[in-house]
C-alpha cells in the first residue's frame, strides 16, 4: 500500500511539474494547448485532485487548501497568458515567480497530505 501511495503522489508531483512546464512553454511562444493551463478542471493534476484527494481525503484541511491553491495557480497562469497575448511577453515571464511560489506551496501540501495519509489521519 505504501509503495502504491508513494507512486501515486510521485505521479501527482510530475503532473504538477508538467503544468509549470506547459505554462513556461506557452509564455515563451510555443504552441501549447491553453485549456489545461487555464482551467483547473482540465489539467491532469486537477483530475487527480478532484477524483482522489478531495473524494478520499477531503477530511484533511490540507486537501481543501490544496484545492484552493490549485485554483489560484490556474487563475494566475491564465492572467499571465492574457498578458502574453496582449504583447506583454517579457512582463508575463517576469511574473513567473508568483507561479513558482504557489507551486512550491502546492508541493509542500502534497508532502504533508501524503505523510498524513501514511500516519493514518
Amino acid at each position: 500500500m505504501s509503495d502504491d501511495l508513494k507512486q501515486e503522489f510521485d505521479a501527482a508531483r510530475i503532473k504538477h511539474m508538467l503544468f509549470k512546464s506547459k505554462l513556461r512553454s506557452a509564455l515563451f511562444g510555443s504552441q501549447t494547448a491553453e485549456g489545461p493551463i487555464r482551467d483547473p478542471q482540465q489539467c491532469a493534476f486537477g483530475h487527480w485532485l478532484t477524483q482522489r484527494v478531495l473524494t478520499d481525503f477531503g477530511h484533511l484541511p490540507e486537501s481543501r487548501e490544496l484545492d484552493r491553491l490549485h485554483n489560484q495557480i490556474h487563475r494566475e497562469a491564465s492572467r499571465l497568458l492574457d498578458m502574453h497575448h496582449a504583447g506583454q511577453q517579457d512582463a508575463a515571464i517576469g511574473e513567473l515567480a508568483e507561479i513558482n511560489r504557489l507551486a512550491d506551496h502546492i508541493t509542500r501540501l502534497l508532502r504533508t497530505i501524503e505523510e498524513s495519509i501514511r500516519g493514518g489521519r
